[in-house]
C-alpha cells in the first residue's frame, strides 16, 4: 500500500505528485506512454537531431504560475528563453503587429491603435499577479484583489461582446489580439476565448512569452526528477485500465478526462455523477504539423524573425470565419495557425542553423485530414520562399493525437470546451470538482478549473484537496508553501 497514486504525468498529474510528494507522502505516479509529460514532452520527429516540441511548446505560465514560481524552475535547471518579441501577427502587404515584453514599445508599434492597446492592458499589467491569481485559481475561492478581478472581468466582456470593435481603429491591433484568444479553439468573441486572450496578453507584457531551452521536456523532466528525489515513483509504460488495477492507496488523483475516468471507474460510479460526465463536451481539435528547415522562415515584414510564436490567420474578420468553420465541423480553406520558432533564442533544437518549426491548424473534432499542405500554404503566404526551406514535413492529424493520448479526445487538446457552463463547472456541477463520489478518489486534469496550460494547478488543486480531506494536512495555495504562509513571488 502507497499513500497516493497519480495516474497520467501530464504537467497536471506531475504537479500533484510534487505537492503530495512535498508533503511527505509516499507517492507512485502510472504513466501509459514510453516517456513522461503529455502535453509537455520533446521528440525527434521529422529527422535526427531536430528537436520538436510534441505538446505545448511556448510557457508564459512557466513564470506566472504560482505552483511553478514556487518550485523555481531555474534553480531545477531549466533555462527560460526569452525571445525579443513575445508574438507576432503577419497580415498581407509585409505588415505586422508585434507584441513586445515592454507594453509601451508594443503601443508605440500599433500606430493609431497605440493608446487603446496601452489603457486595455495596462491595469492587468500592473497587477498581473492579481490577475493571475484569479485566472488559476480553483474558481471557487473569493479572490484576494476585487480590483483586478472587476478589471480582468471588464477586459473580457468587453473583447467576448459586440463591442470589441469599438476600440480599435486599423487592421493590426484587432489581429493582434484575436490571434491570442484563437489559442482557445475557439470562436474568438465569446467568454473563454476573450479570457484566454487578455490573460496571455497581459502576460506577454508581464512576464513575457519564453522557450525553455532544449524543448518543453526540460519541464517534465524536473517535475519527474523531483517526485524521484522525494522518494516516488513515476512509471512509464505502464497503462492503467482499471481503479482496480492500481496499488492500493489512501488517495488516487487522475490526470484524466471525464470520458477515462468513466473508462476506470466502470460501474462504481453513482448513475447521476456519470450522466454528468457522458455530457461533458470537447467540440475542435488542433492539427500538428512539424518542419524541419534549412534555415529561417522568410518572413516578409520586418520584427517577425525574432517572434517566439507567430500567429498566422489574417486580419480579425479572417481568423473568424476559419473558426467559425472549425466549430461548425469544416476544415477551413486558410486555417488559423499558431506558429512556433524556437530556434530565434535556442539554435542547438536543429544542427548546423538549421531550424525546428512548430506548428498547429485548428480542425473539427476526429478530423482524419491531412492539412499539412493548407498549414504549409498559410506560412508561404506571409513567407514568400518558405517551401524551398523546407526538408522534412510531419503531420499528425486530430485523430492520431486521440490515439496516442486518450485525454486528447477527438485531438481536442484543450480537455474540453471552453464554453461559460463548462469554464465555471469543469467536469461537473459540484462545489468542489475535484472530489469524486469515489472516496479518495480525485480529479486533477485539465477537464477541472482553470482548464489547459502547462501551468500545474489543475493538479495542484485537486492534491491540496486530497491532502486535507484524507490526510489533515494542509498546505498554501500554490500547494508547496505551508499554509498562511506568504507564496513565493512568480518572477
Amino acid at each position: 500500500m502507497v499513500d497516493a497514486v497519480v495516474v497520467g504525468s501530464g504537467p497536471n498529474g506531475l504537479a500533484a505528485a510534487v505537492v503530495l510528494a512535498r508533503a511527505g507522502l509516499e507517492v507512485e505516479v502510472h504513466e501509459q506512454a514510453a516517456t513522461a509529460g503529455g502535453g509537455a514532452r520533446t521528440q525527434e520527429v521529422t529527422l535526427p537531431g531536430f528537436r520538436h516540441d510534441t505538446g505545448s511548446a511556448v510557457h508564459p505560465l512557466a513564470l506566472a504560475s504560482p505552483f511553478l514560481a514556487a518550485f523555481d524552475l531555474p534553480a531545477h535547471g531549466v533555462d527560460l528563453l526569452q525571445p525579443d518579441v513575445a508574438y507576432g501577427h503577419p497580415l498581407d502587404g509585409g505588415r505586422a503587429a508585434l507584441a513586445l515584453r515592454d507594453l509601451d514599445a508594443t503601443a508605440d508599434g500599433l500606430g493609431r491603435d497605440g493608446e487603446a492597446w496601452r489603457r486595455l492592458f495596462l491595469p492587468l499589467v500592473e497587477r498581473w499577479r492579481d490577475v493571475v491569481g484569479v485566472a488559476l485559481s480553483d474558481w471557487r475561492t473569493v479572490p484576494s484583489d476585487l480590483t483586478a478581478t472587476l478589471r480582468l472581468g471588464l477586459a473580457v466582456l468587453e473583447q467576448a461582446s459586440p463591442a470589441w470593435g469599438a476600440r480599435f481603429r486599423g487592421e493590426e491591433a484587432p489581429a493582434l489580439f484575436t490571434g491570442v484568444a484563437a489559442h482557445a479553439i475557439a470562436p474568438p468573441r465569446a467568454i473563454g476565448p476573450a479570457g484566454a486572450g487578455v490573460m496571455l496578453a497581459t502576460l506577454a507584457h508581464a512576464v513575457g512569452w519564453p522557450v525553455p531551452r532544449g524543448g518543453s521536456q526540460s519541464i517534465t523532466d524536473a517535475l519527474v526528477a523531483e517526485v524521484r528525489a522525494l522518494g516516488g515513483r513515476v512509471v512509464t509504460s505502464s497503462p492503467v485500465a482499471s481503479l482496480r488495477d492500481l496499488p492500493r492507496a489512501r488517495a488516487v488523483l487522475l490526470d484524466v478526462v471525464p470520458r477515462g475516468l468513466l473508462a476506470l471507474a466502470g460501474d462504481d460510479l453513482p448513475a447521476g455523477y456519470a450522466a454528468w460526465l457522458r455530457r461533458y463536451r470537447h467540440v475542435s481539435a488542433a492539427a500538428p504539423v512539424h518542419f524541419a528547415l534549412s534555415g529561417p522562415v522568410p518572413w516578409s515584414a520586418p520584427g517577425l524573425a525574432a517572434a517566439g510564436t507567430v500567429h498566422v490567420g489574417g486580419t480579425r474578420a479572417q481568423i473568424v470565419a476559419a473558426e467559425a468553420d472549425v466549430a461548425a465541423g469544416r476544415h477551413a480553406e486558410r486555417p488559423y495557425v499558431l506558429l512556433a520558432q524556437p530556434g530565434v533564442v535556442d539554435p542547438d533544437r536543429a544542427p548546423g542553423g538549421a531550424q525546428t518549426l512548430w506548428t498547429y491548424a485548428h480542425v473539427p473534432l476526429g478530423s482524419t485530414v491531412d492539412v499539412g499542405d493548407a498549414v504549409q500554404a498559410q506560412v508561404e503566404r506571409f513567407a514568400p520562399g518558405f517551401s524551398d526551406l523546407v526538408l522534412a514535413r510531419t503531420v499528425r492529424r486530430a485523430v492520431d493525437l486521440a490515439a496516442e493520448n486518450p485525454n486528447q479526445v477527438g485531438g481536442d487538446i484543450a480537455s474540453g470546451a471552453v464554453t461559460p457552463w463548462q469554464l465555471l463547472f469543469r467536469p461537473v456541477p459540484r462545489w468542489d470538482p475535484y472530489r469524486t463520489p469515489l472516496p479518495g478518489v480525485y480529479l486533477c486534469s485539465a477537464a477541472t478549473s482553470p482548464g489547459a496550460g502547462v501551468h500545474g494547478m489543475s493538479g495542484v488543486h485537486a492534491a491540496r484537496r486530497a491532502l486535507r480531506h484524507r490526510f489533515g494536512i494542509r498546505v498554501g495555495a500554490d500547494g508547496l508553501t505551508p499554509a498562511g504562509s506568504t507564496p513565493a513571488a512568480p518572477r
